[in-house]
């Protein structure tokens, strides 16, 4: 690669990082506030009903969003003719999974002991031929690095969906607050990026196409597939185990770090894959890259999460109330789980962007059964210790994962390890701090300001301390920005 191609690549990278980034905190910071809101005014049992339904659809939508479109972004020359081959192809598959689902719906509530099931899912699945649009979209963005694009569709969506759930729900529609919540959005989402990208789906197809970037895709959709299904079995058997309120404490308590940790996942997610996609022949600049990413990522994760199971009681209490008291436990282990969720990350897409999906899929069958023997040993001894399992196979995953990625990049886990460890103490040592600070008898609400306040001003003492590599070059990206900044505004 040129090196000016190389330059422009770098640029749209760091460009890319930005928005993206900017685009998911924006939009979970609102989704968040509203799921407060929507909280304190719905009951856990209403919650859980949303979940069992999500569970199925999260499945179906795999088939939807994941390979068709992995395949037009890891495609480095992907043309009119493949982005509406995959956008038709998309769109038959999600319409024959709406109504496998619509048939099924009254089955599941049969297995759940809920009839409400049966409507919420019928509608809810409406979500899956909105994903098919969006997800061709996503490609087209995602291939062409215009990232922008991604936080004004989001934006909006999130806003729309927001005042029409917490309207709704204020006005005593419980369950269906919720489910219009949902539709909105991805309605919105999708709209906003018609008329926002050039991009339009044409009736054109190609066969040979289709069967070319399947090839590819198919082992990332069945790889995904094997993948969330292990990921939705824990609540799939809470659910039908135990009830929907232990159901609703789980993932209410997955709910904070996962927004934190996916954030971040999803950023890297996106912009690295392609990014390394268009590095994929050069492997020495690839490992930088992940290095780079893995230590920037490991320095902002860490802190906010081992920061947020230190605060979990206070600020359960401060935000949902004392009736979601119960979720403490599930969050606090769940904060744990994620901490090595960028490492996990950044070695699958490292693989996906090079084209070997192949290994993707052999990943999932090695561990997935290693998954389910540990969820099945600690079904006996409750819901909590079903979580606890799954954050240990988090660890379990991460060394299996590495073994190919030490193949391809000689990015070894003792090397990746390394890159993180020094984040994962500071952050430990600024924990163990806050949740002390927790022990004073001060009012909940001036306990949690002191908790985070000094959470965050210690970390920043320790990072200056110990001369913290991503927070210099963070310090260096906002100078640089400023002055670009500074020249515009002059030019005008």
């Amino acid at each position: 690669m040129a090196a000016a191609d190389t330059k422009n690549l770098k640029q749209k990278t760091i460009s890319g990082l930005f928005w993206r980034f900017g685009e998911r905190i924006t939009a979970q910071l609102i989704s968040f506030i509203v799921s407060i809101i929507l909280a304190r005014i719905l009951l856990p049992e209403q919650y859980g009903t949303i979940a069992c339904v999500t569970i199925f659809i999260t499945l179906a939508n795999v088939f939807v969003t994941s390979g068709l479109g992995t395949s037009l972004v890891q495609k480095k020359n992907a043309d009119e003719l493949d982005f509406s081959t995959m956008f038709w192809s998309s769109l038959l598959i999600s319409i024959v999974l709406y109504i496998i689902l619509f048939c099924a719906a009254p089955l599941i509530s049969y297995l759940y002991h809920d009839e409400l099931l049966t409507p919420v899912i019928r509608i809810m699945s409406l979500k899956l031929p909105i994903a098919a649009i969006s997800s061709i979209q996503q490609a087209y963005v995602t291939n062409r690095m215009i990232f922008k694009k991604f936080f004004f569709s989001t934006l909006f969506g999130t806003l729309l969906s927001a005042v029409v759930g917490i309207t709704l729900a204020y006005n005593g529609f419980g369950v269906w607050a919720l489910v219009a919540q949902y539709l909105t959005n991805s309605i919105t989402d999708t709209i906003v990026l018609f008329f926002t990208i050039d991009w339009k789906p044409k009736l054109i197809y190609s066969k040979q196409r289709f069967k070319k970037l399947f090839g590819y895709g198919w082992k990332i959709m069945a790889s995904s597939f094997v993948g969330t299904f292990f990921d939705q079995l824990r609540g799939l058997i809470i659910g039908l185990r135990y009830t929907s309120s232990d159901l609703a404490y789980n993932n209410k308590g997955e709910q904070i770090p996962s927004i934190i940790s996916n954030n971040l996942n999803v950023t890297l997610d996106t912009v690295l894959f392609s990014s390394i996609s268009k590095l994929q022949d050069d492997q020495e600049a690839v490992k930088r890259l992940l290095r780079k990413a893995t230590k920037m990522g490991a320095y902002l994760l860490c802190p906010l999460l081992l920061g947020l199971a230190s605060v979990s009681e206070t600020l359960i209490r401060v935000l949902l109330t004392d009736k979601w008291l119960p979720c403490v436990p599930y969050l606090q282990i769940i904060c744990f789980q994620h901490v090595f969720s960028i490492l996990n990350t950044i070695n699958m897409q490292a693989i996906k962007a090079v084209g070997r999906s192949d290994i993707i899929l052999k990943l999932e069958f090695i561990k997935k059964p290693i998954y389910l023997t540990m969820i099945l040993c600690a079904i006996p001894f409750g819901p909590l210790a079903i979580c606890a399992a799954n954050a240990i196979y988090g660890i379990v995953a991460l060394v299996i994962n590495t073994r190919h990625n030490k193949k391809l990049f000689n990015y070894t886990l003792r090397e990746q390890l390394g890159d993180i460890i020094g984040y994962i103490i500071l952050a430990i040592i600024m924990a163990i701090i806050v949740f002390f600070l927790g022990k004073l008898n001060l009012n909940i609400y001036i306990l949690l300001i002191l908790q985070i306040a000094c959470g965050g001003i210690l970390y920043l003492i320790l990072s200056i301390a110990f001369r913290a590599e991503p927070f210099k070059q963070l310090i260096d990206a906002g100078k640089s920005y400023l002055k670009q900044f500074k020249k515009r505004k002059e030019t005008r």
